[in-house]
């Protein structure tokens, strides 16, 4: 994966793209507000494909193309990574004037919310836009939250002790929990960049050194922390995403997930229709179709949290509503992205 030679802020690179597809760059008055429009199936059969950039856990991206070839005979070009990875090489694509992603999704509103206001996408707001609840979307439909992340923490259950299984972020700092601590980076992973942000906010970057004194594993990606737990390696997941762990307890795996008392994250992801992109009416026919209740059944099937309101959680979970939430400030997360990935990296690379 390439990465920006020049240092630069998500907001800079994101004019950048604008200024590659001659955009004019603005404020909030630039973003997409048009009327709803509903998908035109048969000029989206014409186009014959959809190219997908996505962080969307594998599986489930794969069963999501799946489904709407099968539904629609509309070829699904899918490439999947990390959020941050995805924004990477779609902001370096767009730059060079060369879009190539039709539907653009990550777990990242607050870049998302920046692009909107560039202008970069196009305003849709498929059938059942109002399914989905407020803080889940772009009230203009620049974008839309295919899914809910819960952001949790989750251990081996057969070895982790009962009485370790704390229940706060900040008991991960105790000594006991020296290397046994697994996490993803937050320059590969968007749903890192908002735990860090938010986390060291709240509790102060001596929270993270701590971390990092009890010798915390980082690895680039949520199956990278699921496998690590499974081989035993480490053994508590700190501020991963729950569906993983879901998952692997399906698949007779002995995970433990705990809901901090001080607060779970709760993170939409983001769904785009990419403006000046290839495929424009197929673009909008899968992004209605992302909403649509056969689509969104398949993530708490496997063990997610679907985006719309009237879909229940996976089985044995709790509602989002029963929940301690931690709220994410995206606009100053946005603002501070790239010096909070390199106050990370100091600490722990």
């Amino acid at each position: 994966m390439t990465t920006t030679i020049r240092k630069a802020t998500r907001r800079s690179v994101v004019a950048g793209v604008a200024a590659g597809l001659g955009l004019m760059v603005g404020g909030l008055a630039l973003a997409g507000t048009a009327q709803a429009q509903e998908a035109d199936l048969a000029k989206a059969k014409s186009e014959g494909k959809v190219v997908w950039y996505t962080s969307t856990p594998i599986e489930q991206a794969n069963k999501l193309a799946r489904m709407f070839e099968e539904q629609t005979g509309i070829k699904v070009e899918l490439f999947r990574s990390g959020g941050s990875a995805i924004l990477r090489r779609f902001n370096q694509e767009a730059s060079a004037g060369r879009i190539a992603a039709d539907v653009l999704t990550t777990s990242d509103p607050a870049a998302s919310n920046v692009m909107a206001e560039q202008g970069l996408f196009v305003a849709f707001k498929p059938k059942d836009f109002d399914k989905i609840p407020a803080e889940a979307k772009d009230p203009n439909g620049n974008w839309i939250g295919q899914r809910l992340n819960l952001i949790t923490i989750y251990m081996r259950g057969d070895k982790v002790p009962a009485a370790d299984r704390r229940a706060k972020w900040t008991d991960l700092t105790n000594a006991k929990y020296d290397g046994k601590l697994v996490m993803t980076d937050p320059s590969f992973t968007s749903l890192q960049l908002s735990v860090v942000g938010t986390l060291s906010q709240k509790l102060g970057w001596d929270y993270y050194k701590k971390l990092a004194d009890n010798n915390v594993m980082v690895v680039q990606g949520n199956q990278q922390v699921s496998d690590n737990l499974k081989r035993g390696e480490r053994l508590i997941a700190v501020g991963a995403l729950d569906s993983y762990a879901a998952e692997d307890r399906k698949d007779g795996h002995e995970i433990v997930t705990v809901y901090p008392a001080d607060g779970t994250f709760v993170i939409p992801s983001p769904t785009a229709v990419v403006k000046g992109s290839p495929n424009p009416n197929a673009a909008k026919a899968f992004a209605e179709f992302m909403i649509s209740p056969a689509a969104q059944k398949v993530f708490p099937a496997d063990g997610g949290y679907s985006a719309r309101s009237d879909i229940d959680p996976p089985a044995g979970s709790p509602k989002v509503s029963e929940l301690t939430i931690l709220p994410v400030d995206y606009a100053a997360l946005e603002k501070n992205a790239a010096k909070i990935k390199d106050q990370f990296n100091d600490l722990f690379r």
